[in-house]
């Protein structure tokens, strides 16, 4: 066991209750009031006119891109800095992901590069949001919209993230957020798309479920609701909505322990001079600190001797054109040398809402210990 993991989820009697309440019910399992409730609340904070739940991140980048009508043929750019669900989607539904460079600051596509990968072909630009910062994304959506191109935002592991006070989640078509273990709130699993689109809602409700015109609820009435495309199951159930709304109740709160925590962490580690370089925004943006990720020269040392400590560290993100599958299955054989350059030094940190100043502090020590600084004291 790690005396620090990685991440903890955090939770409180609100998760237990709404859940229970759902499981008394005795029959609302599946589907339920709890989702409609949910999608509400996130529309409403992210400040789109809708959302639609799906049982993961991954599912709702697949029913976005079919919803947006993106297919074979079709060139969708993506960053190759990233969980590899971003660049798999585009192939889900017959498209192609060509890969972009990203930037030092944000870790997030950047603008410069993007506009020389635009090609006749190109269809979509999927910007990534990652751990918790916004990318340069008023410079992206403006090369989307002087282009004609399509723009969906990855903001899985960023929600409640801005720059001054435009969300991330606003900036493109649509957007998607996740509720996997690790991201900012959490279901377990589970995701969300938000748009201003009433056309690409609807037929984003009709991919999750099979393609049914669901106007009742299916489990709660008698009557033959009709099939009118292709689709698949890709629902959230009403038992993870309760434990969404439980989380999304208390969102602001858990943002601010994580940036509390990571001033915190920043303070101990550049107190130190520990040869290592610390996370930071750009001015004006606003950082969750989903991932707390800083970049060492020794990186695979560094991670070696923190998991000799007991300490759960993880390398956020290898380059997926570098993945056996895309190299090897695939044959991509990109250069991208701010992506590979930054994969290497990269390493990412423990951090959750209530990771504590002594965990913190120790932290802090280890790191101190392989620099040869010497303990905190």
């Amino acid at each position: 066991m790690w005396k620090i993991p990685l991440f903890k989820i955090y939770s409180d009697e609100k998760d237990i209750q709404y859940v229970t309440e759902v499981i008394a019910s005795g029959m609302n399992w599946a589907t339920g009031p709890n989702v409609g409730r949910l999608e509400k609340m996130i529309a409403e904070y992210v400040g789109r006119e809708y959302a639609v739940t799906f049982n993961s991140g991954t599912s709702a980048l697949h029913a976005a891109l079919l919803a947006h009508g993106i297919q074979k043929g079709d060139e969708v750019i993506v960053p190759s800095f990233t969980f590899i669900a971003t660049a798999n989607s585009p192939f889900f539904v017959g498209a192609k992901p060509v890969f972009a460079d990203i930037e030092e600051k944000t870790y997030g596509m950047d603008p410069g590069d993007l506009a020389e990968r635009i090609t006749r072909k190109t269809k979509a630009i999927m910007p990534v949001h990652v751990g918790g910062c916004s990318c340069r994304i008023r410079e992206i959506r403006e090369i989307a919209e002087d282009r004609g191109i399509l723009l969906i935002e990855d903001a899985a592991e960023s929600l409640g993230a801005r720059i001054g006070n435009e969300k991330v989640g606003t900036f493109g078509s649509s957007a998607m957020f996740s509720f996997c273990a690790p991201k900012v709130i959490s279901t377990g699993e589970g995701g969300v798309m938000v748009t201003d689109d009433r056309g690409v809602l609807e037929k984003m409700r009709l991919l999750r479920s099979h393609g049914r015109a669901d106007s009742k609820d299916y489990f709660s009435t008698n009557e033959y609701l009709d099939y009118v495309t292709l689709g698949y199951n890709f629902r959230m159930s009403n038992i993870i909505a309760a434990l969404g709304i439980a989380q999304m109740e208390k969102l602001d709160r858990v943002i601010e322990m994580r940036q509390r925590n990571a001033a915190y962490l920043t303070a101990g580690l550049n107190c130190r001079a520990l040869g290592i370089r610390t996370p930071s925004a750009p001015e004006g943006f606003h950082h969750l600190f989903q991932m707390y990720t800083i970049q060492a020269d020794a990186r695979d040392a560094l991670n070696n001797h923190l998991a000799e400590k007991g300490i759960m560290a993880k390398v956020y993100f290898p380059p997926v054109h570098h993945s056996k599958f895309y190299r090897e299955v695939l044959g991509y054989r990109d250069r991208l040398p701010v992506t590979e350059r930054m994969a290497e030094h990269v390493l990412t940190l423990p951090m959750y809402p209530h990771l504590t100043r002594e965990e913190m502090d120790y932290m802090v020590d280890a790191i101190a210990g392989f620099s040869g600084e010497g303990s905190h004291g």
